[in-house]
C-alpha cells in the first residue's frame, strides 16, 4: 500500500492542504490497521461495513465515522484511477444518518469580551501575535487550515484573498483598523528579526503555527466568556456568520463569505433568525403565550 503516493496527488491533483492531506491518511491508514491487511485489494464491502459497526461500538459520531468513509472512499477512487484495483469496495457504502444540530455560537457582547480580553493582554509576541489570530477568524469567518495558510502578500488595504478547499480563491473585505493590525504585526515580525516565511502567522521562533495551537488557544479564550460546550476555532466562524444572518445580510453573500459550494449548507445560519421571529412574536402577538 504506497500512501506516499496517494498524499502527492491529494497535494499536486487535488490541491488539498497539508492540514486536510494529514486527515486523509490517517483515516486511510486507522482502516488498514483496523482489518489488518496490506493490499488494497483484499478489502470487501463487508470489510468496510465491519468498521464502520466497530466505530460505532466505540461510539464514534455519525459525523465522524461519514468524513472517515469518505477519506476511504478517495483512496480507492484513486486506486481505481490508476488502475490499481479491479473493483471499488466502497462505491456502495451509504453515509450514516447525522442528525441535523444547530450550530453553536457566541452572542455579539461576548465576541466583544473576548477581543476586548485579547486587546488588554497585548504586550509581547506571542500575545499580539493570539489577539490577531482570534480576531481574524472571527471577523473573516476563517477555517483554522485558512488561517495556518494566509499568506502575507494575500493581505491588502480592505481586503484578504483565502485559499480555501480544494485551492479555491475568495475575497474577504476587511476594516482598515484590522488592515492596520496586519501591517502592524508583519512590522513587529522584522523588529523581532523573524524571517518571513510567506505566512502571516509565525510563531517567535518563525515556524508556522500548527492546528492544535489555533484550537488550544481559541479554547482558552472561549471559556473566559462563555460555558459553552464546544469551544473550537469552528465556533468564531459560526458565529461570524450566525451574526451576519441576524443582521440582515443576503445567504448568498454568507455563502461566497465563508466559501461554501452549496447554498444548503450555509442555509443552517438562519436558525437564530428564527429564534428571534419566536421570540417577537410571544412578545407581540395578542394569542402567545406571555
Amino acid at each position: 500500500m504506497d500512501l506516499e503516493r496517494y498524499g502527492n496527488y491529494l497535494r499536486y491533483e487535488k490541491r488539498y492542504s497539508d492540514h486536510t492531506i494529514i486527515a486523509y491518511l490517517k483515516d486511510v491508514q486507522s482502516f488498514f490497521e483496523f482489518c489488518e491487511l496490506q493490499e488494497v485489494e483484499e478489502v470487501s464491502h463487508h470489510t468496510v461495513r465491519s468498521w464502520m459497526v466497530d466505530m460505532v461500538t466505540r461510539k464514534y459520531e455519525a459525523k465522524s465515522i461519514n468524513r472517515k468513509i469518505s477519506s476511504l472512499k478517495s483512496f480507492y477512487r484513486y486506486q481505481k484511477k490508476c488502475g490499481l484495483i479491479a473493483s471499488n469496495p466502497v462505491a456502495k457504502i451509504i453515509s450514516m444518518k447525522v442528525a441535523k444540530k444547530l450550530p453553536q455560537y457566541l452572542e455579539e457582547g461576548q465576541i466583544e469580551k473576548l477581543i476586548e480580553h485579547q486587546s488588554e493582554n497585548a504586550g509581547d509576541y506571542k500575545s499580539i501575535l493570539d489577539g490577531l489570530i482570534v480576531e481574524l477568524i472571527y471577523t473573516c469567518g476563517l477555517r483554522r487550515a485558512e488561517c495556518i495558510e494566509l499568506q502575507e502578500s494575500n493581505c491588502e488595504a480592505g481586503q484578504i484573498k483565502v485559499i480555501g478547499k480544494g485551492s479555491k480563491e475568495r475575497i474577504i473585505p476587511i476594516t482598515e483598523k484590522l488592515y492596520l493590525k496586519i501591517k502592524d504585526f508583519i512590522k513587529l515580525k522584522k523588529d523581532n528579526e523573524i524571517t518571513s516565511n510567506g505566512f502571516l502567522f509565525q510563531n517567535e521562533k518563525g515556524k508556522s503555527i500548527y492546528p492544535k495551537y489555533i484550537y488550544n488557544l481559541v479554547r482558552a479564550e472561549i471559556s473566559q466568556v462563555s460555558s459553552l460546550d464546544k469551544r473550537s476555532p469552528h465556533i468564531l466562524r459560526h458565529s461570524f456568520a450566525t451574526h451576519l444572518s441576524n443582521d440582515g445580510a443576503d445567504l448568498n453573500a454568507i455563502k461566497t463569505l465563508l466559501g461554501h459550494s452549496s447554498l444548503a449548507a450555509t442555509q443552517i445560519y438562519t436558525h437564530n433568525t428564527i429564534e428571534r421571529l419566536k421570540d417577537i412574536y410571544k412578545k407581540a402577538h395578542p394569542k402567545a403565550e406571555k
